[in-house]
């Protein structure tokens, strides 16, 4: 008999829930979402980890502003996680110079997952989320066979190039038993004078939430203070003291979560 592919999944010590965000295609804004959604559940007083889960391509350490800080180890051997803005991060981005390439095959990358979870003192979390590359290769897998996964959120874009692969993404996490509770989709359109203004020729998003049962779908409208702030080293959420409508969308995302 086959042996079950999940059945070494163990809970992480003091981790209450995983979420793992992710998507079909790059460049959908997951990263800053993963970031944003990190900031809004810590305002409202979760303790809240962040793990980028990205080995070839890491992007949270930029967004955080962190990208030269290199986490130390205690007396147990467990790397302590950079700590920015109340939210504990980790990446392999704090473990390479940034120009290095990770040059990795698959039972390398399994282990550097297995050590994302197992060898970071995380401590305390109400909330672990995991920003995944994209796609659906090996390391959403290997997630799934390390820890019980709680939910998923699926990250894109309006474009029906981008939604196509929505599905692909939701149906991943659904073969390995992890339900999509939200579809965020990003940069939908523009608020300039009260008046929204799409950017994109806009696919079908609401079709594919009720064919494949997504409750809820949040949608993040673009801000050029969003790409700038990512520049800065400054998560948009954390840069702004002024709510927006992407800001309350952020929160809106929070709620569902929290």
């Amino acid at each position: 008999m086959a042996q079950d592919p999940f059945s070494n999944q163990a809970p992480i010590k003091g981790v209450k829930k995983i979420i793992a965000i992710g998507s079909g295609k790059g460049g959908v804004g997951k990263s800053t979402v993963s970031s944003n959604l990190a900031m809004a559940l810590a305002e409202k007083d979760y303790k809240v980890g962040l793990l980028d889960a990205d080995i070839y391509g890491p992007s949270l350490p930029s967004i955080f502003g962190c990208f030269n800080q290199r986490p130390e180890v205690n007396k147990e051997d467990k790397i302590i996680p950079i700590s920015r803005y109340g939210i504990k991060l980790m990446s392999m981005g704090f473990l390479v110079e940034e120009d290095q390439p990770v040059v990795w095959r698959g039972p390398m990358l399994f282990k550097a997952m297995d050590q994302f979870l197992r060898d970071v003192e995380w401590g305390e979390l109400d909330y672990l989320l995991v920003d995944l590359p994209p796609g659906t290769g090996d390391i959403v897998l290997t997630l799934a066979q390390k820890a019980p996964i709680d939910q998923s959120i699926v990250v894109t874009t309006p474009q029906t190039l981008s939604l196509s692969e929505v599905k692909k993404a939701i149906m991943m996490f659904k073969q390995i038993g992890v339900p999509t509770k939200v579809i965020v989709q990003n940069m939908s359109g523009m608020m300039v004078n009260g008046e929204r203004i799409d950017l994109f020729p806009t696919g079908p998003i609401n079709n594919i939430k009720e064919s494949y049962g997504i409750p809820n779908l949040v949608e993040v409208p673009f801000d050029p203070k969003i790409g700038m702030s990512a520049e800065a080293g400054i998560p948009y959420f954390k840069s702004l003291k002024e709510n927006t409508p992407a800001k309350d969308t952020y929160k809106d995302l929070a709620n569902l979560i929290g």
